[in-house]
């Protein structure tokens, strides 16, 4: 593993604990053939997880969130003035 990911993938996600579940759910799905998101130069499935983490491509939300709220604060705004945008005006 490298040390280097790690350390900017806890950036990304600073709660070490959903950090290694994150990163194991992914290292899972590449070992059994998912195609990765980023390119590494280290074929350890867990160094490319964490890259991804690292840079931004891959996130996590809460089974009670919303997942485009999770992903960015403001997609909640905008989904909600899509929505008032939506409604007839009486």
């Amino acid at each position: 593993m490298n040390n280097d990911y790690l350390a900017r993938a806890k950036k990304a996600i600073p709660d070490v604990q959903i950090l290694s579940v994150v990163a194991a759910k992914r290292a899972r799905q590449l070992a059994t053939g998912a195609r990765p998101m980023i390119k590494c130069k280290d074929e350890n499935v867990l160094d490319v997880a964490l890259l991804e983490i690292a840079e931004g491509l891959l996130t996590y939300y809460f089974g009670d969130e919303d997942p485009d709220a999770a992903a960015a604060p403001e997609a909640a705004e905008v989904k909600a003035a899509a929505e008032a945008a939506e409604e007839p005006k009486k």
